[in-house]
């Protein structure tokens, strides 16, 4: 699910086509770049203005306090301190996309890639089949002499796109295969591979959704496996498996429950609250294991209201001191 994830976060970059604030990123987009490697790179952006770092709702005009530091006003939040990290960005290196891209279709290296413009490149020939890689797919529809440019005798087009939001069929007629970049290529050992059109009699493999990807955690946080358990997966419910997820970003570091439940989007006061056993569900295993799962994992130091799953900064096993 690593892969899969990092890939997904290659994607969204690639059509954004602009940086992206790491506190924009989601839980899972955070622990998949331990695997991306040159692939995202950081980067500075504009300062005058950042997302709230409290609530991460709003733009806010940011200015110096005086005394050294910055702060902004939201117009929920009010002042709020403007950390460094608070305007850390990644982006995309995308001369590393169109590399990994070539490599992937078999493309020659002694051809170039063109800059088409507004978001095209003509990445080269691939079996005589000239490969067109495109930031938008209407781009490309609305400009069909892109296609007569790079069009050669006795060679189909293939044209990869982002996969847009809705599709009807194929978006070309014949002599032009287009392929969706999310569904056909995938991150795989540093680099890219093409996944080539699925057999018709190709039976899917269900993966089983209870397997660690996140340290003990399944790749959605719903279930955990404790290693100083029977080794049964626990399952939590759709609040219970965010408040994990929040708490895995931190990788380790104690953080107020405030912020732990702004970043898990919940409205609840504290991390704990979720795991509560009601009345009604007194001897159930199930709100029972969730209950003791969420004692074992986590780290709640009460007199500084302060909460940290140390098996966050282990990354693939629990490592409680």
């Amino acid at each position: 699910m690593a892969a899969h994830d990092a890939w997904a976060l290659v994607c969204r970059l690639f059509v954004g086509g602009t940086p992206v604030l790491r506190t924009m990123l989601s839980p899972n987009e955070i622990a998949s770049l331990s695997v991306l490697g040159k692939a995202v790179k950081p980067t500075t952006v504009d300062q005058s203005f950042v997302l709230c770092p409290h609530c991460q709702q709003h733009r806010a005009q940011v200015w110096g306090d005086g005394r050294g530091g910055r702060m902004c006003r939201c117009p929920d939040c009010g002042s709020v301190a403007v950390e460094v990290n608070d305007g850390a960005a990644l982006a995309l290196d995308e001369d590393w996309l169109r590399q990994k891209m070539r490599l992937a279709l078999g493309i020659e290296s002694r051809d170039g890639i063109d800059d088409l413009g507004d978001g095209v490149w003509r990445l080269g020939d691939a079996r005589r089949s000239p490969v067109l890689l495109a930031r938008d797919l209407t781009r490309v529809l609305q400009e069909p002499t892109l296609l007569d440019r790079v069009r050669v005798g006795g060679g189909d087009i293939r044209v990869i796109t982002p996969r847009p939001r809705t599709t009807r069929g194929t978006p070309f007629g014949s002599g032009v295969e287009w392929l969706a970049l999310e569904d056909r290529f995938t991150f795989y050992g540093g680099g890219i591979a093409h996944i080539g059109n699925p057999s018709p009699s190709a039976q899917p493999t269900v993966a089983d959704p209870a397997t660690p990807v996140y340290g003990p955690f399944s790749a959605d946080f719903k279930w955990v496996t404790l290693p100083d358990g029977d080794g049964t997966p626990i399952q939590f419910t759709d609040g219970q498996a965010k408040v994990f997820g929040a708490l895995w970003s931190f990788k380790g570091q104690a953080s107020t429950a405030d912020r732990i439940m702004q970043r898990a989007g919940l409205d609840s006061a504290k991390p704990s609250d979720l795991f509560k056993i009601k009345a009604k569900d007194k001897g159930k295993p199930g709100p029972a294991a969730q209950h003791a799962a969420y004692g074992a994992l986590v780290v709640t130091k009460q007199r500084a209201g302060l909460y940290a799953m140390p098996c966050a900064a282990a990354g693939k096993e629990v490592a409680m001191t």
